[in-house]
């Protein structure tokens, strides 16, 4: 029995929510045995299990009998389920619940059900047997709402990125062409000025049309930071390079650099302008960890044992934790005399060095009978510890600069003391 409720801003839960969708998509029933209903916003429950009434006496009509036994006990599941419920709720309601096969064989199968309150309004009724889970409803609201566009600019080169919830999902870079100054006087050098002002104007409709080529294709962009190192920024955000849609959209910044670094740089100077975009927020995290453990007595601390002691002695009051860490907390124990041992390992390492562990005799008691207790996710064995002790837990992605770097550089588990300020 499963059920998830969604906070877009809490990453915990949509770190749970993307992984209950990825675990639902992995079943498979045989034949048209796992049910999908889709409820809307508060619709009232009894009329949906009446509907389900109705399904389970159809489906008597199936010929297999283990497919109306599965089919019928999958509905009879869903009306259990629902009947923790009055109506929808204001987003509407999701109920999964099918015969899934436990260990390949017929016969095996076992009926699982889970229900999901989704994040925003689903305003469809459906009904729908399939060999899976019908899941595209649920994947659209994963979908990053918040996308913002970056335009660096000066007169030798200008970069175009698109910014989308936690990633740069676009980048593109173009060089002007345009020569520097002419420094002699004359005609000639008004001439020269001349010609370089045209070349000007025909690099910025150039760059121009990338921008709303590339800028278009995101209906839902809610804004455009236009950024570089000189006037061109503003010289170009003045006049009507861009689409006429952009127009109140438009944030300008100053940055010390143009091309690829620019729209780093003009990432972090347009912060507030930025404070939905959870990218943002993440590499904010990330610098204020490293400002603070460059000090003298850092309130802050990484590494999967420091962040653990500091987490288990009540010392720690943030818990950052890399999303996609690919390590595996695992506890091992004695079955004749009890002992336990924890271990880190990757996924190379559970294959070759765990089998080794397990093959040697209890350090305790000297019997060749240790076995796996428990084997979860570290992000999750971090994340279960964390909320025992009502620590909260940011999880940074490693798409982007900051987090790559805290994954790398500090093995993708850190946090913050107790007393620290920043």
């Amino acid at each position: 029995m499963k059920s998830l409720k969604l906070d877009r801003r809490d990453s915990v839960a949509l770190y749970r929510f993307k992984k209950l969708i990825k675990e639902l998509e992995s079943k498979e029933g045989r034949g048209t045995e796992l049910i999908s209903l889709y409820i809307p916003p508060n619709k009232p429950v009894s009329d949906v299990i009446s509907y389900l009434r109705q399904e389970y006496s159809t489906a008597a009509n199936i010929k297999s009998k283990s497919t109306r036994k599965n089919v019928q006990d999958a509905i009879e599941s869903a009306i259990q389920r629902l009947k923790l419920f009055d109506r929808a709720g204001p987003t509407g309601l999701v109920i999964f619940s099918g015969a899934i096969p436990q260990n390949g064989g017929a016969g095996s199968e076992k009926i699982e059900v889970y229900h999901v309150i989704p994040p925003e309004p689903i305003n469809l009724l459906l009904y729908r047997c399939d060999s899976r889970f019908y899941l595209e409803p649920l994947k659209e609201l994963l979908k990053e709402r918040d996308v913002y566009g970056v335009l660096v600019i000066d007169n030798e080169e200008a970069a175009v990125a698109v910014i989308r919830g936690r990633k740069v999902v676009e980048l593109k870079t173009f060089t002007s062409g345009v020569p520097g100054k002419h420094h002699a006087g004359g005609q000639s050098a008004r001439r020269f000025e001349r010609l370089r002002e045209m070349n000007l104007n025909e690099y910025y409709k150039r760059v121009a049309a990338h921008a709303n080529e590339i800028f278009l294709k995101y209906p839902e962009m809610k804004g455009i930071i236009i950024a570089g190192p000189g006037p061109t920024k503003e010289q170009f955000a003045e006049k009507d390079y861009l689409h006429y849609t952009f127009k109140d959209k438009i944030h300008v910044v100053d940055t010390s650099y143009s091309g690829e670094e620019g729209v780093r740089e003009a990432i972090r100077r347009a912060e507030p302008f930025l404070k939905e975009l959870r990218m943002v927020e993440e590499q904010r995290l990330v610098r204020r960890l490293m400002s603070e453990i460059t000090k003298e007595n850092p309130r802050a601390v990484y590494g999967e044992r420091e962040v653990l002691r500091a987490l288990r002695s009540g010392l720690l009051s943030l818990l950052l934790l890399s999303e996609d860490l690919e390590r595996y907390r695992i506890r091992v124990k004695c079955a004749s005399c009890g002992a336990e041992s924890e271990y880190t390992m990757d996924e190379k390492e559970r294959v070759s060095r765990l089998p080794e562990i397990l093959a040697k005799p209890c350090e305790k008691c000297g019997q060749r009978a240790l076995q796996v207790a428990e084997e979860k996710l570290l992000v999750d064995f971090f994340i279960e510890e964390a909320e025992k002790l009502g620590v909260k837990v940011e999880l940074i992605s490693s798409e982007h600069e900051e987090g790559a770097m805290l994954r790398s550089a500090f093995g993708g588990v850190a946090g913050f003391l107790k007393g620290y300020g920043g």
